[in-house]
């Protein structure tokens, strides 16, 4: 069987890959291809580097690194002034970078241990962009460019945003590059079912919700006879429906140890 994780997007909620896929490492579980979006890719392209026990461990000493820079931490509308000096985002992007650059151990799809894609939205095609080849840090800033607090990122010419655009957990593409065995590490947002909105606010989380699932529940009621598939679940008792950028240090080992419970007794019963 050709075993592939795919890591879908979630912004600070992505901690609770970090919990899932040590469960899968401790069980034995190792995948044969990775694909990520959004949070997805940063997450994708470190297993994809080391899928065992202690490359999870380099995962989570990377997010510890996110704790202390504050890029998933700090609350961006306390922020809003940036605005008139970036323009276009609140945030930089310079320490997600750096967390790329300074914690991955390879610095090109070549040189991962296994086949790893991402993807982003590009902005002059209105359309999804695989990455599969070349320099790493380009394309998973850009598969983590959240718009309007990011800014896009610029790759020969064409300018990406976050891959959640196009892509929430693209399963499709799993299916399509030939696996018959894979597992799906959600954050938990799809797990909460819509409710038909009761207040103002709501119906933009609503609409929100809708176009972000959209292409996921078609992929997953379009999964091909034979193709062996398992959303492994987040253990947490409720997430947010949006969740970009701001969360606690606490929350977010909370949310990693919730993952890793719940997705050890669901692999222990396959």
């Amino acid at each position: 069987m050709t075993t592939a994780y795919v890591l879908g997007g979630g912004g600070v909620l992505g901690t609770t890959q970090v919990g899932m896929l040590r469960a899968l490492a401790e069980r034995g579980v190792r995948p044969d291809l990775v694909v990520g979006t959004s949070i997805g890719a940063l997450n994708g392209a470190f297993v994809a580097a080391d899928p065992s026990v202690d490359g999870i461990r380099a995962l989570a000493e990377a997010w510890r690194a996110v704790g202390s820079s504050g890029i998933f931490l700090e609350n961006p509308m306390r922020s809003a002034a940036r605005i008139a000096r970036f323009r276009t985002h609140l945030l930089t992007s310079a320490p997600l970078r750096s967390i790329v650059d300074d914690h991955l151990p390879v610095d090109t799809f070549e040189e991962l241990e296994v086949p790893f894609q991402c993807v982003a939205a590009c902005i002059e095609t209105a359309g999804s962009t695989w990455f599969s080849s070349g320099e790493l840090v380009d394309p998973v800033v850009a598969s983590c460019s959240v718009p309007g607090l990011f800014p896009a990122v610029e790759i020969d010419g064409h300018h990406y945003l976050d891959g959640g655009l196009v892509h929430s957990i693209p399963v499709g593409r799993a299916v399509s590059l030939g696996a018959d065995r894979i597992f799906v590490l959600q954050v938990g947002r799809v797990e909460q079912p819509l409710t038909p909105p009761r207040r103002p606010w709501e119906v933009g989380v609503v609409a929100f919700e809708i176009s972000r699932r959209h292409r996921y529940v078609h992929e997953m009621e379009s999964i091909p006879d034979g193709v062996e598939v398992h959303v492994l679940p987040s253990g947490a008792p409720e997430s947010p429906s949006v969740a970009l950028t701001y969360g606690r240090a606490s929350r977010l080992t909370e949310r990693a140890e919730q993952a890793y419970a719940a997705s050890t007794a669901y692999l222990s019963e396959l």
